[in-house]
């Protein structure tokens, strides 16, 4: 196995952009947050989701409290 092999981010789904907005809108997390609290995502896609560059189509998803605690 190599060692200068990257780790791959997981894709951003529609699902993931959706819920991305929500915490972006309806908590004070920062992009780095919001990126480690749905599994380890890039922080660069959280922004080109916020910012309307990925996904701009999809709405904000109602942030549950389970995505919260953990």
């Amino acid at each position: 196995m190599s060692l200068n092999k990257k780790q791959a981010s997981p894709k951003v789904t529609e699902e993931i952009a959706g819920e991305i907005k929500g915490l972006w809108k309806q908590t004070t997390l920062n992009q780095a947050q919001i990126a480690a609290k749905l599994g380890a995502l890039n922080q660069g896609r959280v922004s080109e989701v916020i910012n309307g560059h990925r996904f701009p189509e999809v709405p904000a998803k109602d942030v549950s409290p389970d995505i919260l605690d953990g």
